[in-house]
């Protein structure tokens, strides 16, 4: 069997080496097909539109109310919207969807730089605000949808529950001065091994662990240091 590349590493034996280069050629197909699928995400055709210009209490940076076309900037026509958990009765939000934000807090103004992104949550926007200080948030735009359905439309709560939330990376598009729906996380709707691993590509922390002997597991931070 052909080798991929030359360099090898200390004390190396055959059979890894073996094995390793299976893999390899295994994650060079799985690289072309996250690229073709892509590059099909990228030719999907408009979506619906959205039906209301939908006023979001904005928690960062803090001010009164924003509508949801105020949210393209810059001359920037799509719109990244991440739902967050954060049912407007509980004491705590999701943890891993707090470890996500604190990743946002990291990268969001490089997003920004290309796309407009904000992250949305149920809780009243005093809830949010208390998170976002203890958490030290402070790149990303943060919206309470407290007062409107949001959530429920894009499928971030049951509609009959708005405890029962999940977390949904909406994509929305302006075209012609119309908001469109583009794409959303529907990996949560088709669970695979028990898990729908949906928000993979936004989360580096599971990546990062599926590199390693043990893999992810059934791991979720503990950010509360519980």
């Amino acid at each position: 069997m052909s080798q991929l590349h030359e360099k090898r590493f200390p004390n190396e034996p055959a059979d890894y080496r073996a094995a390793r280069n299976q893999l390899l050629r295994a994650e060079a197909e799985l690289r072309e097909q996250i690229e073709t699928v892509a590059e099909m995400r990228r030719e999907l055709p408009p979506g619906g539109a959205v039906a209301q210009d939908y006023v979001f209490q904005q928690v960062l940076p803090r001010t009164d109310s924003v509508k949801m076309s105020a949210l393209f900037e810059d001359g920037k026509d799509t719109l990244l919207l991440y739902s967050f958990m954060f049912p407007p009765e509980a004491e705590r939000p999701c943890p891993a969807c707090t470890s996500i934000a604190d990743i946002y807090n990291s990268y969001a103004h490089y997003v920004g730089e290309r796309v407009n992104f904000a992250v949305v949550a149920r809780a009243a926007p005093d809830k949010l605000a208390a998170l976002a200080q203890a958490r030290d948030w402070q790149r990303f735009r943060f919206l309470s949808s407290a007062n409107n359905s949001y959530n429920r439309d894009y499928h971030a709560e049951a509609a009959d529950d708005p405890a029962d939330q999940s977390p949904v990376m909406n994509v929305f598009q302006r075209r012609d001065g119309v908001i469109h729906h583009f794409w959303a996380s529907e990996l949560l709707w088709v669970s695979r091994n028990g898990h729908p691993r949906h928000v993979d590509m936004i989360w580096p922390l599971w990546n990062l662990l599926d590199m390693t002997p043990a893999g992810r597991g059934d791991f979720f931070p503990d950010v509360f240091g519980d």
